[in-house]
């Protein structure tokens, strides 16, 4: 093992750790990976977020076929078919956030883009959020939609299920569900009262002064 996959997936843990102690999980839910010159790093099938040890994250290469740790998540397709469309992003981040996946449920929202532009953190770290239709966890047809999405979008909130969010690094990915989740909660909390969004002169003075 190299030393730079020894620190991934000692980061893997760390930042598994975080998400699960402030409530962006929840039991064996939710799957991390990043991306590594031969291959991914995925978390395991069944596993907590919270209780993840460095040496039994899975390792697949680029076709999916297991390596070395545990048996990786059975969304592990998911992941691949995201660095397949995306070959610069590095990480991907997907949770059961509960207020994420509330999103994910309502009916009425613009499937294109689920959540309006309620903070500058929010157009800046996700900008427009599509729906993927649902599919039952671990069904194939699920990566070939998430890949149709995934081309032009680096966030996504699966219907009934919850948000993928990848990045050019992991922390980066980590942060933007955060806001994702963040927002909302914003979302549902704001709900039918009369509130103020970014405008498009705003939005454009962001897109300028932070270039993806």
């Amino acid at each position: 093992m190299t030393s730079q996959e020894g620190r991934l997936r000692e980061a893997m843990v760390r930042f598994g750790q975080s998400l699960f102690l402030r409530g962006y999980g929840c039991g064996s839910s939710g799957n991390l990976s990043v991306r590594l010159e031969d291959g991914i790093l995925v978390t395991p099938t069944n596993s907590c977020l919270g209780m993840l040890e460095p040496e039994r994250i899975a390792k697949l290469d680029s076709e999916g076929r297991h390596l070395a740790g545990d048996k990786p998540s059975k969304e592990a397709f998911l992941h691949l078919a995201i660095y397949d469309e995306r070959p610069e992003d590095r990480a991907v981040v997907h949770l059961h956030a509960t207020h994420s996946v509330a999103v994910s449920c309502l009916e009425g929202l613009d499937p294109a883009d689920l959540l309006p532009p309620i903070t500058a953190y929010y157009a800046m770290r996700i900008g427009r959020l599509p729906l993927v239709p649902y599919f039952r966890p671990g069904d194939l047809a699920l990566a070939e939609a998430v890949r149709g999405v995934a081309k032009d979008h680096h966030a996504m909130l699966l219907a009934n299920h919850g948000p993928v969010v990848s990045a050019k690094a992991l922390d980066a990915a980590v942060y933007s569900a955060e806001e994702l989740e963040e927002t909302a909660k914003l979302f549902l909390l704001l709900g039918e009262r009369r509130y103020r969004c970014l405008d498009e002169a705003q939005l454009a003075e962001l897109r300028e002064a932070f270039p993806n």
